[in-house]
């Protein structure tokens, strides 16, 4: 069963939403990934929401862009934590993504990560589950661990290359 359910508005917000996938993989959490407009699916989405925790699921992320209305309207039909992610538009740059899910009126909370942060969406459902779940606190903290010992390693590959021949290396100029 699907702890975490990853719903996007479009397959054109894919590129951002896999993130949140790989990073659920990489946690061996489950999940179910679904595509279902608010605006052109409107009964499909309530249905989705309202089933989400009988299917198994503790947590939704749901990302959109433009009027982003999509999380929104899952946390209207469930009690589950929702998790929104602004996806970057032309139009706005996602600017107003982030708006349309960051202001949610009292009542219907919607938890809301920076433009495209998908892998920060997976990463608060993750810390969402292990409250009960001392096998993913661990895992977790060795997240922490490592991606603190990659910075350690680039601080320290900078310090030795220099800042020009760094950037050289990353490509970068």
């Amino acid at each position: 069963m699907p702890a975490v359910g990853i719903i996007m508005g479009s397959d054109s917000d894919l590129p951002v939403m896999k993130e949140a996938a790989q990073i659920l993989d990489e946690f061996g959490v489950e999940y179910d990934i679904t595509v279902c407009s608010a605006h052109r699916l409107p009964e499909e989405t309530a249905v989705y929401a309202r089933g989400a925790a009988g299917q198994g699921m503790k947590v939704i992320i749901a990302g959109a862009g433009g009027a982003a209305h999509l999380p929104g309207v899952i946390a209207a039909y469930t009690v589950l934590p929702v998790i929104g992610i602004p996806v970057k538009t032309s139009t706005l740059s996602g600017v107003d993504s982030l708006y349309s899910i960051v202001q949610m009126p009292k009542g219907i909370p919607v938890a809301t990560v920076a433009i495209n942060g998908a892998a920060n969406a997976a990463l608060l459902a993750v810390e969402i589950l292990a409250i009960n779940d001392q096998e993913l606190r661990d895992k977790l903290l060795d997240y922490r661990l490592r991606t603190a010992a990659e910075v350690r390693q680039k601080d320290q590959r900078l310090k030795e290359m220099g800042l020009k021949k760094y950037l050289q290396h990353k490509g970068e100029q």
